[in-house]
Formats: C-alpha cells, sequence, structure tokens
C-alpha cells in the first residue's frame, strides 16, 4: 500500500464517511469532537481524513452544508410553500418538534448547538451567520404579509422573527436535554398563542 493511501479502506465511501463526521459534530459539537473521534467514527486514518477534507475547521464547514441540504431545508419548505407567514411558522414549529428528536439522529439543531463553548471564532461567527439568515428568511416572509396587509401586527417582523427563532432555540436544547416530540409539539403550540397577528375583514 502507497503512502498516499495509508488509511483509507479500498472502498472508502467520502459521502458516508461525511454523513459520520456530521452526526459527530451535531452529537459533541465542534469543540468536543477530537480529530481522533472522528478518525473512529469515519474508519479512516488522520492522513487520509487531512487528505480527503482538510483540517478540523474545513471539515466542520462541510458537515455544516451537508446537515443543512439533508436536515435543515424544512424551514425554507414551509416559507415557500405556505400561503400564509403565519402559516409558514405554525407548519415549521410542529416539524421542529419531529425533526429535533428523531431516533434515527442526534437531538437538536447543528446549527444551534455545535458552537457552544467553542473557542474558534470563525466557526462561532459561521454557526451564527447562517442562524441570522435563517432569521432574515423569516423576517421578509413577516414582512411581506404586513405589507400586503395580511398580517396587522403591532409588533414589527424583525421582533417576531426574533421570537420565533428564540423558540427554536429553546426547543433544540431542550429536545437535547431529553424533551420528547410530544413535548415540543405542546411548545410550539404555546408559542404560536404569542403570534401577535389577526386577519383583517374581508
Amino acid at each position: 500500500m502507497s503512502t498516499s493511501t495509508r488509511g483509507r479502506p479500498r472502498s472508502f465511501d467520502r459521502a458516508a464517511a461525511l454523513d459520520k463526521a456530521t452526526r459527530l459534530f451535531w452529537a459533541r459539537g465542534y469543540e468536543a469532537t477530537s480529530i481522533g473521534d472522528l478518525t473512529a467514527a469515519m474508519g479512516i486514518g488522520a492522513p487520509s481524513l487531512y487528505a480527503a477534507f482538510g483540517d478540523k475547521a474545513t471539515l466542520f464547514n462541510e458537515a455544516v452544508q451537508t446537515f443543512g441540504a439533508r436536515y435543515g431545508q424544512f424551514i425554507a419548505r414551509a416559507l415557500s410553500e405556505e400561503p400564509t407567514a403565519e402559516a409558514a411558522v405554525r407548519r415549521f414549529l410542529c416539524e421542529a418538534a419531529a425533526e429535533y428528536t428523531r431516533s434515527d439522529c442526534p437531538h437538536g439543531c447543528l446549527v444551534m448547538s455545535a458552537g457552544v463553548n467553542t473557542t474558534s471564532g470563525e466557526v462561532a461567527d459561521m454557526l451564527r451567520g447562517l442562524r441570522e439568515r435563517n432569521l432574515g428568511l423569516i423576517r421578509e416572509r413577516i414582512q411581506a404579509d404586513i405589507d400586503a396587509g395580511v398580517l396587522v401586527t403591532d409588533a414589527d417582523a424583525a421582533t417576531l422573527a426574533t421570537y420565533i427563532g428564540t423558540v427554536m432555540q429553546g426547543m433544540s436544547q431542550a429536545s437535547r436535554d431529553g424533551a420528547s416530540r410530544a413535548e415540543l409539539e405542546k411548545v410550539a403550540e404555546l408559542a404560536m398563542h404569542g403570534w401577535v397577528a389577526t386577519t383583517p375583514e374581508g
């Protein structure tokens, strides 16, 4: 076996290895996941990990993108498919209760939890940027309904979006602490009572 391939199985499946890394970062967070943890989970040696994925930060960035593509699209789908912001929020909060408690995945949301206690400013900034992007999508959808007269509220779009984002972060952490899907669905239902909105007559 040549030096360039040592540590990498002949049947190396990059996508499968990346999914294992994603789940490990998801379960443990960036800071608590070591290169040794990653190589053990992915079934490759450290030289092969670096050759295939780069350093830990680069691998984490790719893992976050994988998480978003495979597990994090339910917010964008609801925002694009539902007729109103209120319906979209109601839908993705209920879907979050299911997604955050899946039996086949780590609980919670990687983007919300993986940066806890990290000493890497780059990682923290990247995750914060993703969270802010999601809040921006929610805010834009709410503002569109306000502008169209569909949503009448004394609160502004930014405040409502921050409220929903805060609820989702709490749901994510609660799921990691053992909250069930049914419990989180009740939280989602209660959160909608705080949705200060009415539909105008006619």
